[in-house]
């Protein structure tokens, strides 16, 4: 389920840190959110898509990982993508 090249740049855009950037954490988290997202709804529909299921639970063991080092390296900035996103409810 690729992210289409609108929503991309969108979400990019939405949470860089710098002019070019593209692989901060808050990037990387923001873009895996979306997939997550995406991949919910796919999985509401194709209830046999054991395949689709992996990949969901190894995306949202990479997010956790990213945002577990975030919160290591800056709480603020944890905080704030977090707020953001509407995770950690």
């Amino acid at each position: 389920m690729p992210i289409n090249l609108a929503n991309k740049s969108q979400i990019i855009e939405e949470n860089k840190r710098g002019e070019k950037d593209t692989g901060s954490p808050e990037v990387q988290v923001a873009m895996l959110s979306q997939k997550i997202t995406e991949l919910t709804e796919h999985l509401k529909i194709n209830k046999k898509d054991f395949q689709g299921r992996r990949g969901l639970l190894m995306m949202v063991g990479k997010r956790k990982r990213l945002l577990e080092y975030l919160k290591k390296k800056d709480v603020e900035r944890y905080r704030t993508l977090i707020d953001k996103l509407g995770l950690r409810k």
